[in-house]
């Protein structure tokens, strides 16, 4: 070939590099930088394995985090003698015979895990399957021949100085409690998968601790996974969940989702599922968001344990060497399953809020042990504090019953006869501050913020007239052009869904979009910046609830202005019809921007405040 540079020698020239076929332990190294990030990667190899193996108890022990030893204990179905070998070949699997990769139903499939660790660490592995057991070695790479062991059944994975032959690899380890505490979150989200099977943790690195044990559930698929759930998330949690189980266009969505009022300040209590594999997928997470978005605000995130099981041809587990991502034949299907069902459960919960409120309630009474001021004969009264805590006067309750003559002065106002009420919320005795409804139950009493329950009340009618009417459009008299390139043909897809919320949009020439109408009650917006924030949110999660999320935060801000307002001195029949419309009105129990509306305290916890249990 001739130079075509006349300045550069042909001895200048760079060398071809030579094509090479990389030997069998540099494939298996490159292998485990895919497959074990770190000990905590290891160990979930090493569980579901044993599960794959029918294992009903697996142990597992660590010690240093798992840097210097990580052994699996399991009662499975264990192996032959002349399954050793063939187990730490790369590739070698017992779960699918290669015929039909869409067609998987165990943890593990691809054949990488034993081999990449044995080319990193120090591997054994012990097992019996019949009446002898055998052991086999394995240091970085080399393998060593099989011979006989002590075992009485199952097979015990024994992984020493992990990455001993890439110590590059030790220096991006953290400390040892943090792979610990990575180690833990593992073992708990298999344990959530497989509530049958009981699991155990221990760090043997001084002497023997039990970190995490769980022994297996009995009873149907609810009861078992709820026993679980409460092992490992908190009686609080269970408590405070939702059962979910729904179905759609064949796929099936089951579990537990709080309630809004148990929320968390960040996603650490969202586990989802699919085929009971645990995953970290974008649009799951997308759609659990979207299903809590109109009754939790921003900074607060739900908490769920959610599985999808759908026929294993519509969902590819082999999208990543980790198995932690997942890839729906119809992703738009999956998402709109966990928002409705997890909607349609909001909604069946009505005025449910989390017993978690009146606990923090119980909590912040505090017996009082100093000199107050003597109280005044003119009418029964209470302490009013202002935002930061501070006593700044009196401010009077208003009776519902007649006062007893001994002490209640003739000007306090008395409203009608006591309503009595068997509804969940009672019937209302008082209002105090002119902002708090008082209800009695049969169990205990009710505290009612009126602004933030009316809110909630207002903002269900908006929505659902809304959803009845359609969103109003305001047509522009000159079309906005955007040329937005290649993403244009990805918002054109959506273009039926905006228009559902008055968005407008069609194509006006290649790569660039036409905006004829917009949402009237947004006002004058920035047509280009929203789409924009809609495109980012379709690139990341694969839909969008901007535009959704825009309107309704408008019927939001309607609905605040338009309820009752705090101040505001109530009926004894205005209160119970706000009491009675929380009760027939979904998610009344949290006002629109996740906080409760209403406390409801036992009568056996006001009891046990004054001493008298």
């Amino acid at each position: 070939m001739a130079n075509l540079n006349p300045n550069i020698s042909t001895d200048d020239a760079p060398m071809r590099p030579v094509i090479r076929q990389l030997d069998e332990a540099a494939v298996n190294r490159i292998a485990a930088g895919e497959v074990v990030e770190r000990p905590a990667s290891a160990v979930k190899e090493l569980v579901e394995n044993a599960i794959d193996a029918g294992a009903r108890r697996v142990m597992v022990e660590v010690a240093h985090g798992g840097k210097t030893l990580i052994r699996v204990t399991d009662d499975g179905c264990g192996m032959e003698a002349d399954d050793l070998p063939m187990a730490l070949s790369r590739h070698a699997t017992s779960k699918i015979d290669g015929s039909d990769l869409l067609n998987i139903h165990s943890f593990g499939f691809r054949g990488e895990a034993l081999p990449s660790l044995g080319s990193v660490g120090r591997l054994s592995i012990t097992s019996r399957a019949s009446d002898a057991a055998h052991m086999i070695r394995v240091t970085g790479g080399t393998h060593e021949a099989v011979r006989p062991a002590a075992l009485n059944t199952g097979t015990v994975v024994e992984l020493r100085d992990l990455f001993y032959a890439t110590p590059a690899r030790l220096k991006f380890l953290r400390t040892d409690r943090a792979e610990m505490q990575a180690i833990s979150d593992v073992v708990k989200r298999l344990a959530m998968a497989e509530p049958s099977i009981g699991f155990t943790l221990k760090d043997v690195t001084e002497g023997e601790r039990t970190t995490f044990r769980v022994d297996p559930e009995s009873g149907d698929l609810f009861d078992a996974l709820r026993g679980r759930l409460t092992a490992i998330m908190g009686r609080e949690f269970t408590d405070n969940a939702l059962l979910i189980d729904a179905d759609r266009e064949g796929l099936n969505l089951t579990g537990y989702a709080a309630l809004p009022t148990y929320s968390r300040g960040s996603a650490v209590a969202q586990f989802l599922f699919v085929n009971g594999r645990p995953v970290r997928d974008k649009l799951l997470i997308g759609a659990l968001r979207a299903a809590y978005m109109d009754v939790l605000s921003r900074d607060r995130h739900p908490a769920a344990v959610l599985f999808i099981g759908c026929p294993s041809e519509r969902v590819d587990v082999n999208v990543h060497p980790a198995k932690s991502e997942v890839r729906f034949r119809e992703p738009a299907v999956a998402r709109s399953l966990i928002v409705t069902g997890l909607r349609h459960a909001l909604a069946e919960a009505g005025h449910r809020a989390s017993t978690t409120v009146a606990d923090a309630t119980m909590q912040a009474f505090q017996p009082a042990h100093e000199e107050r001021a003597p109280l005044s004969h003119d009418a029964p009264r209470v302490y009013q504090m202002d935002r930061t805590g501070q006593q700044r006067g009196f401010a009077p309750i208003r009776q519902m019953h007649e006062p007893a003559p001994q002490w209640a002065a003739p000007s306090a106002r008395v409203d009608e006869a006591v309503i009595e009420s068997d509804g969940p919320l009672g019937a209302a005795r008082a209002q105090v501050h002119e902002n708090y409804i008082i209800a009695q139950t049969p169990r205990g009493i009710v505290l009612v913020d009126q602004h933030a329950a009316h809110e909630r009340l207002v903002y269900e009618k908006l929505k659902k007239q809304m959803a009845e009417n359609g969103v109003a459009r305001q047509a522009l008299l000159i079309p906005e052009i955007i040329t937005l390139g290649p993403d244009a043909d990805r918002l054109l897809d959506h273009a039926e869904e905006l228009a559902r919320f008055g968005l407008v949009i069609e194509p006006f020439g290649p790569g660039t979009i036409a905006v004829r109408e917009t949402p009237a009650i947004l006002g004058e917006i920035n047509a280009e910046a929203m789409l924009r924030d809609v495109l980012d949110e379709l690139a990341d999660l694969g839909d969008s609830q901007t535009l959704q999320a825009r309107v309704e935060a408008v019927l939001s801000r309607v609905a605040c202005h338009g309820s009752i307002r705090s101040g505001r001195q109530m009926r004894a029949d205005e209160m119970n019809a706000l009491l009675r419309e929380m009760e027939a009105t979904p998610l009344s129990g949290q006002c629109n921007h996740g906080r409760p509306t209403y406390v409801e305290l036992k009568l056996a916890d006001i009891e046990r405040l004054f001493g008298r249990t």
